[in-house]
């Protein structure tokens, strides 16, 4: 029995120090919080941790790049005293652009240059006999584009074009005058001698890192003292082989053919991209034969070449993406099946001049059944085409972007490069690229502020975007390679305006290496004519803005441009050259404290870029003549987005241009790429994402 409850008093019960009671105390909150984590599921858990190492991650990877930019903000684009000391060579504050008279922006229809998406440098012949020109009469006429045929005579815009010119044909005696080759040659000095010796030494520099630490592979990466595949063909090798040529490396050269004769074999089960093994590979070999005239290079550039044919075996003839030159199979990338259209229009200089020297046909009627139906295509906006187009129905898709950038530029190099090795006779060659040329000027040319930088926009679904990437720098090379040759002087004066631009992409960043893309301001009281976004910020040691200045020295004699090119030179010494051999790209134009190394050379830097510089540097205006040999194109890859490629026939300026900026590999690399990440922080988080869920 229990007793009755008395009424008379409270009870309190008072808990002990650890006895579980309640308790307000931060230590009691922290089980709380970790009671509430543990029933978390493991899913919900491996989440949350994921994100939270992807935020650090991603804030160590980016944090230089978003404080530089924090701190231009800051300062007003003023740049600091600091980054003068440790870059004395080149000023922080962008230099007063030199006051000349501006030409009125032409309504609408300003000159504007020819996308030069991945082109390489024309591949000229050196035992070509020289053959004269007929007169060329250039005067421009106002009037709207009219194209009239007339026992061999083109006349369009008032410019007289005589179609009987072979390629080699020399230039009237009015545009003889500008030609350097043809002007008294400024006497050879020491300066000249050891510019020249300089871009020489660069070339062995970076071909000692590849040969100690990536002989026989595609790409060198230098700061890890290794390498990276993509097709397992010796990408930088053949690429280089013409430079090594014309640079009188002979050493080099010997131990580089003796690897392309006895190891070199393309009877591998391997996917290769067919615009970038066609200009690189095919071009490069096509290139080196005609400086050699040995025919290895021939008889490997005909085993290439068949092994790519399979590409065209497609429902509409627009050729696949990708080939197995294995099996013999093609197909297009697994995300989707279209082709860009710079790829597909960009290998016709190679395949055309493989059927002239193989006299077997079937290599240059695949190519023309691509060429003659996106002629016949519609879907154009005055003459400028879409970026993609479908292997299936052979129609553009995607339509309402038109660029000069990449995944089109070279399709408009190619249009004048196949008029010139043709002989001038193939007309729709030379209207298509006209007609382009005032679609750019009329859709695509823009001036900045403050300094009125003539520059190629975008358009996408009416709207103009001052978008511009360094492989549009090729145009300015391209316009005036087709004034050379007779098109319409105004051309020539385009050409110059857009050098100008890319010019200054260069010296208006802190290391006086351009950027990959770039947007131009155009809105009055701008205090700088280019801003450069961050994920744009990168340089990967392109081709295009050297190739241009080697074209404009050589067709006007003005030592500004050469003045230009050694500068750039002097900056990839001093920024992208790695100590143990190499060069690399960069992550960072804007700062020159932490460039942020890519460790990785493209092939074309070596066939390109170096080749172009020595060019441009040299004193000899018949060391590759513009005028006595054939020119046989190749772009480059990436994109890099290039114009003819000195060396490589066919391949020399398409197939370096292709390879640059044309279709990509969606790898994990090429993704990061993409998103512009850092390669390790990149590799780091894939690393993270298939740790948390293998473990949970």
């Amino acid at each position: 029995m229990h007793p009755p409850s008395r009424q008379d008093y409270v009870s309190i019960s008072f808990a002990e120090k650890g006895s579980g009671g309640y308790n307000n105390s931060k230590n009691w909150r922290r089980q709380s919080c970790w009671r509430k984590w543990k029933q978390l599921s493991r899913l919900q858990r491996s989440l949350i941790l994921f994100l939270l190492v992807l935020l650090f991650i991603c804030g160590i990877a980016s944090y230089p790049s978003f404080n530089e930019h924090l701190r231009s903000l800051t300062d007003g684009e003023q740049y600091t005293d600091s980054n003068s000391v440790l870059r004395p060579v080149i000023p922080h504050v962008l230099p007063e652009p030199v006051e000349q008279p501006r030409p009125p922006l032409p309504e609408q229809t300003s000159q504007k240059k020819l996308p030069a998406p991945n082109k390489r440098g024309p591949p000229v012949l050196h035992n070509r006999l020289q053959r004269k020109d007929n007169s060329s009469d250039t005067g421009l006429r106002e009037k709207a584009p009219e194209i009239k045929k007339d026992e061999g005579v083109i006349s369009w815009h008032g410019a007289v074009i005589e179609t009987e010119q072979g390629t080699e044909g020399a230039k009237d005696e009015g545009n003889k005058e500008a030609s350097p080759a043809n002007k008294k040659a400024e006497p050879t000095n020491e300066t000249d001698a050891s510019r020249l010796e300089g871009v020489r030494e660069a070339f062995r520099h970076a071909w000692k890192g590849y040969k100690d630490f990536a002989w026989g592979h595609d790409e060198l990466r230098p700061l890890s003292k290794s390498y990276s595949e993509w097709f397992g063909l010796g990408l930088t090798l053949i690429d280089s082989l013409d430079t090594m040529w014309i640079m009188g490396l002979k050493e080099e050269f010997e131990e580089a053919k003796t690897w392309v004769a006895t190891e070199l074999t393309f009877n591998k089960n391997v996917d290769v991209n067919l615009f970038e093994s066609t200009i690189r590979i095919l071009g490069g070999l096509l290139s080196t034969y005609h400086l050699t005239g040995d025919t290895v290079f021939l008889e490997k550039a005909k085993d290439i070449g068949s092994r790519l044919m399979p590409a065209f075996n497609t429902p509409s003839k627009i050729p696949y993406s990708d080939v197995n030159i294995g099996k013999g199979t093609a197909h297009p990338p697994r995300w989707t099946s279209d082709s860009t259209v710079a790829e597909v229009t960009s290998i016709q200089l190679e395949f055309r001049e493989l059927s002239r020297l193989t006299q077997e046909p079937q290599y240059q009627a695949a190519v023309a059944e691509v060429t003659n139906q996106v002629h016949k295509l519609d879907g154009k906006l005055d003459g400028l085409v879409p970026m993609f187009i479908n292997t299936n129905s052979g129609q553009f898709t995607h339509q309402g972007i038109y660029t000069l950038g990449a995944r089109a530029d070279s399709y408009y190099e190619y249009l004048l490069k196949q008029w010139i090795q043709g002989g001038k006779q193939e007309n729709q060659f030379l209207e298509d690229y006209l007609q382009a040329i005032e679609g750019v000027k009329k859709n695509l040319l823009q001036k900045s502020s403050p300094n009125g930088l003539t520059f190629v926009g975008e358009l996408s679904h009416g709207q103009f975007s001052p978008k511009m990437d360094h492989l549009v720098c090729f145009l300015p090379g391209t316009l005036a390679l087709g004034a050379h040759h007779g098109l319409p002087a105004d051309h020539m004066d385009l050409a110059k305006q857009l050098m100008e631009a890319c010019n200054q992409m260069y010296v208006q960043m802190e290391t006086g290496l351009s950027p990959e893309i770039v947007h131009f301001n155009m809105h009055e009281g701008s205090n700088r004519d280019i801003d450069v976004k961050l994920a744009d910020r990168h340089n990967l040691l392109r081709p295009e803005t050297v190739e241009s200045l080697f074209y404009l020295y050589r067709f006007t004699g003005d030592h500004k441009y050469r003045d230009w090119g050694w500068e750039i030179l002097q900056n990839f010494n001093k920024y992208t050259k790695v100590s143990s051999g190499g060069y690399t790209s960069i992550n960072n134009v804007r700062d020159p404290d932490y460039t942020s190394p890519r460790d990785k050379m493209e092939s074309f830097f070596l066939g390109e870029t170096l080749k172009y510089l020595y060019l441009l540097l040299s004193d000899d205006p018949d060391l590759i003549s513009l005028d006595h040999h054939r020119f046989i194109r190749r772009k480059p890859g990436s994109s890099e987005h290039s114009s003819f490629r000195t060396l490589k026939p066919a391949q020399d300026t398409l197939s370096v241009l292709s390879g640059l900026y044309t279709q990509e590999t969606m790898s994990w690399t090429r993704f990061s790429n993409l998103l512009e990440l850092e390669r390790d922080s990149v590799r780091l988080i894939k690393v993270c994402t298939l740790f948390f869920f293998y473990c949970h």
